[in-house]
C-alpha cells in the first residue's frame, strides 16, 4: 500500500464500519448501549387485558426490516379497542438496533 489515496480509502472505509449507523428512536441515547422503555400513547378505552408485539431491527444503519406499526402490533394479538401503546428500544454499539410497539388492550 505505498499509494496514499488506497491508504485513505482504507482507513475512511474501515472509520465508516467502526462507527457503526444503526440507530434507534429514544428520548435518550448510549452510544454504547441502549436499552429504554417509554410510552407512547394513551386512549380513554378501558381494560387492557391483551398485549400485542411489533418490531424493526437495523444492522449497520444499512439493512432495515420489520413492521412496528401499532396496527400490526394490535392485529397480533386481536385487539380492537386500544388502551394504550408502549415502546422499547434497544442498540448495541450502533451496529444493531430493534424498536418494538407494544400495543395493550381488549
Amino acid at each position: 500500500m505505498r499509494n496514499p489515496f488506497v491508504k485513505l480509502a482504507v482507513i475512511g472505509l474501515l472509520a465508516f464500519v467502526a462507527s457503526g449507523c444503526a440507530m434507534v428512536a429514544s428520548p435518550v441515547m448510549g452510544s454504547l448501549y441502549t436499552d429504554v422503555q417509554g410510552p407512547a400513547g394513551v386512549t380513554s378505552n378501558s381494560g387492557s387485558s391483551k398485549m400485542g408485539t411489533g418490531s424493526c431491527q437495523s444492522i449497520l444503519g444499512l439493512i432495515a426490516t420489520g413492521d412496528a406499526s401499532i396496527a400490526t402490533a394490535a392485529k397480533s394479538a386481536g385487539i380492537t379497542k386500544i388502551h394504550h401503546v408502549d415502546y422499547y428500544s434497544q442498540s448495541i454499539l450502533g451496529f444493531w438496533a430493534k424498536y418494538t410497539v407494544k400495543v395493550y388492550g381488549e
